[in-house]
């Protein structure tokens, strides 16, 4: 009897420990939940950049001498088991009419949709990680409590051109009822969160969008449905690497020759979307009906002109000649043959000797406008496919030619993001290498920009325009940057470390005097040890917008989106967005703390957590290491509240 007794009794004892607990809990989720409220409206639409969606296939396609097949829904881009055994297959379902933009006629593939089109490239315990794009930035989201119906993909097939998009999947149509869908569902306007061509795409729906509501809607609209755009990584003017994938071929870490990579690239009509271009060119679009496009009843829509800047010589807004090609001149012959192409063709498949080569130099305007492959279309079998894309789906498309500067779109709020000070490539030499199409180039030279100053790989010197830094390693800096134009004349400059900081090593200049025909530069000291941010903030130009560009030292392009301080910042900017009690037009960068618990670490040389003041040292069961044991003394939202001044 008296055993039952103390049974009752500890269970009584439990049952009171457990509610007390359990109203604790409440309590902290009441106290909690009024700053998680704000999350109620918070939405995210993310478009993907370059080779950044999974495409699945549609048909059933036997591969021969292969254990694996295909079959409808299994993964193309990017299965590398069946491209390691089937890749003759693969490449069927990968590879494009180059004048019809349609499917091979054994295999198709289509984007995958929803998010997990967009995470992982080629999920698995190795490959996963190595294909990883925008995971990390969902795994933010879900530390911070955000609904799983906050954040919307608009994954999209991103080898097709931009009218094609439109022709064959009806993709903007999708994307403008995606950011109605979003406003319905959380009642407020999305966050837009874009990478590297996906800029170049949010761009062709912004101009889109002007043909499918009426000019006094527009505005409206965007003020309705998009809060912020954040542009990472944008190549507004285009990046040199796309001409490389044209002429040379780009595996992109893929086990395929540099043959196939180009064959693949050059039956894209998206291939052209990241051509380099002037500045000085621009299009004047002549309104007009979609419908007579598909009909074929197009007319000359993009009256194209320059500007006198745009001289034939020099580097008018490049750091310097894109593109050098030798070309044969033989002997008793001018500088190019006038042999028929298919004879000129077989001569190129054999090993010649030439007397006294040609150079050529070509400039991103001659790239863009197709002077570059009709002075190399007799030694080029490709150029013809070239040109006709470069004819039907850029300068004749139906809403835009995209490869014209990008004005400051009319939205409330830009953040204009990317990685500056790493080696990258701004131009090539070229040269014939003897063997067959796609083969027939060689690569003799790249040239680079790294930290203000201009290499090739030979080491010969590179004459050009030099720029105080570089690019992100993929995109050239002039190309990055060319969103510092959209800023206005008084600008605000901060620089702060990009690690977590007390504050000790932030640099401020207000009201610094920027021209929008030069790039404006911080003169301010930097510490070689230390990775910067550097912020220009325009909040006064315009009386309801914000313009904001923010430069991360060493951000490679590619790594970008899975950076954690670039998630950290993201993160901090939505939190300033969305408060009511933010003060300024932009988050403070005075002080950057932990904000979860994996950002609390073990500081050796003193023997405790680092950051005590927000980290303390509290084990769990599973903890393998001291690191893993330190945790942060408050919730991610009480810190939070120190970066609402």
């Amino acid at each position: 009897m008296s055993s039952l007794r103390a049974s009752l009794l500890r269970a009584a004892v439990l049952l009171f420990l457990v509610a007390s607990s359990g109203g604790h809990g409440d309590a902290d989720a009441d106290g909690g939940g009024e700053e998680m409220s704000l999350y109620k409206k918070l939405s995210g639409v993310i478009i993907p950049g370059f080779a950044s969606t999974q495409l699945r296939a549609w048909s059933v396609l036997d591969c021969p001498y292969s254990p694996f097949d295909f079959n409808p829904l299994d993964a193309v881009w990017v299965d590398t088991t069946k491209l390691f055994s089937a890749v003759n297959c693969w490449l069927k379902c990968m590879l494009l009419d180059p004048y019809t933009q349609g499917d091979h006629p054994e295999c198709k593939s289509r984007p995958d949709t929803g998010l997990s089109a967009i995470t992982e490239l080629d999920p698995g315990y190795i490959t996963g990680p190595l294909s990883s794009v925008w995971k990390e930035w969902l795994k933010w989201c879900v530390e911070f409590g955000i609904e799983p119906n906050a954040i919307i993909a608009a994954p999209y097939d991103w080898r097709l051109a931009p009218s094609m998009l439109e022709k064959r999947d009806l993709y903007f149509h999708k994307l403008k009822l995606t950011f109605e869908t979003a406003l319905k569902l959380r009642g407020g306007p999305s966050f837009v969160f874009v990478h590297s061509m996906g800029n170049n795409v949010f761009r062709y729906f912004l101009e889109w969008l002007k043909l499918e509501i009426s000019p006094k809607d527009y505005i409206q609209w965007l003020d309705e449905h998009i809060l912020a755009y954040f542009a990472v990584g944008a190549p507004l003017l285009g990046a040199t690497e796309s001409v490389k994938a044209s002429l040379s071929g780009v595996t992109f870490g893929l086990p395929i020759n540099e043959g196939t990579a180009r064959l693949m690239y050059n039956s894209y009509g998206s291939s052209m979307w990241l051509y380099p271009f002037s500045q000085y060119c621009r299009a004047d679009n002549i309104q007009w009906n979609w419908k007579h496009y598909f009909e074929g009843k197009e007319s000359d829509r993009h009256r194209y002109h320059c500007e006198e800047t745009q001289s034939d010589w020099g580097w008018p807004n490049w750091p310097t000649d894109l593109i050098n090609i030798e070309v044969p001149r033989y002997p008793a012959m001018g500088a190019y043959p006038t042999m028929p192409m298919p004879q000129m063709a077989q001569n190129m498949t054999l090993p010649m000797e030439y007397e006294n080569p040609v150079l050529l130099s070509f400039s991103p305007k001659d790239v863009s406008d197709g002077t570059l492959f009709k002075a190399i279309e007799e030694f080029e079998p490709e150029s013809q496919r070239l040109l006709y894309q470069l004819e039907n789906y850029y300068k004749n498309d139906p809403v835009l030619n995209p490869l014209t500067p990008w004005e400051r779109p009319p939205l409330k709020n830009i953040f204009c993001i990317y990685g500056i000070d790493s080696k990258t490539e701004v131009g090539y030499y070229f040269a014939p290498s003897g063997k067959p199409y796609p083969d027939n180039w060689l690569i003799t030279d790249v040239l680079y920009e790294f930290e203000g100053t201009l290499l090739s790989r030979s080491g010969i010197p590179v004459s050009g325009n030099v720029s105080e830094t570089s690019g992100d390693g993929t995109v050239p800096y002039n190309s990055l940057s060319w969103c510092k134009k959209w800023l206005g004349p008084k600008v605000n400059i901060t620089r702060a470390p990009q690690a977590e900081h007390d504050g000790s090593d932030v640099q401020v200049k207000l009201n610094v005097d920027h021209h929008a025909d030069h790039d404006i530069l911080p003169n301010m000291e930097r510490s070689p040890r230390v990775k910067y941010i550097t912020y220009y903030e325009d909040s006064e130009s315009h009386p309801e917008s914000r313009t904001a560009v923010w430069e991360l030292d060493k951000g490679h392009h590619r790594n970008i989106v899975r950076s954690q301080v670039l998630m950290r910042e993201l993160w901090l900017q939505m939190w300033h967005e969305f408060h009511p009690d933010a003060k300024s037009k932009f988050v403070t960068k005075a002080t950057r703390g932990p904000l979860r618990d994996v950002d609390c670490y073990w500081d050796y040389g003193k023997a405790r957590c680092a950051w005590p003041e927000h980290c303390e040292y509290r084990y769990a069961f599973g903890d393998v290491h001291l690191g893993q044991s330190c945790r942060l003394k408050k919730s991610s939202a009480d810190l939070l509240l120190q970066y609402l001044d």
